[in-house]
């Protein structure tokens, strides 16, 4: 059994690795800590599973999920990740994702995930399916926020969270000219004006 890991914290990795190799001592196990990695791994290599953060540097976990999906749709992959599934659950279900656990997940939780993956199923928490049920009913409905494509839904996060226009763009790799088109985008689609109405708008939609 083959297991990728990717984080770009060396802790979570090494916790990760010691979850998996004590519940599954024979799994070989290995790690990566950003996107560019996890792409160029997870295309050229055979994986039973690949479990990776959904926001890491460069392109975030959801836009790689996708190339993966592209170039190695047999590949597992579940996401990880510190945001609650009202956030991004069911952006990665609908991306390709097998699963869907935020970090606060108990290990065992985590060895139960892995193991119903690597057997062919789906691993969706009560948690996730209440989201996913959700969205199907209001599909009709979308909130404003649904309406942002991956990427400029996670430079919304990072804007309410208070992080500046350059601080986005270390954080993501990318310039401050990119990430200004991004904001501008956010606030075209969602009819705000600035980012006193974004973070309003998120703490009444529980983003934040």
């Amino acid at each position: 059994m083959r297991i990728l890991i990717a984080d770009d914290h060396s802790l979570i990795r090494e916790g990760l690795r010691k979850i998996l190799m004590e519940a599954m001592p024979l799994a070989e196990v290995q790690d990566v800590a950003d996107s560019a990695d996890l792409f160029k791994k997870a295309i050229s290599e055979k994986w039973d599973i690949i479990i990776s953060d959904i926001s890491m540097p460069g392109y975030s976990g959801i836009e790689i999920l996708k190339q993966i999906k592209e170039h190695a749709p047999n590949t597992p992959v579940l996401m990880l990740s510190m945001h609650t599934p009202e956030q991004y659950a069911v952006r990665a279900i609908k991306a390709g994702a097998s699963g869907y656990l935020t970090k606060e997940s108990a290990p065992y939780e985590l060895v139960k995930a892995v193991q119903q993956i690597i057997s062919g199923r789906k691993y969706i928490t009560s948690e996730v399916a209440e989201v996913l049920a959700g969205s199907l009913e209001q599909k009709d409905q979308r909130a404003p926020h649904e309406q942002l494509s991956d990427r400029e839904f996670e430079v919304f996060k990072m804007i309410v969270m208070g992080k500046s226009i350059s601080e986005i763009g270390e954080i993501l790799s990318l310039n401050v000219n990119t990430i200004s088109t991004y904001r501008a985008r956010i606030m075209d689609k969602m009819k705000l004006h600035n980012n006193a109405e974004l973070v309003k708008y998120a703490i009444q939609n529980n983003i934040v």
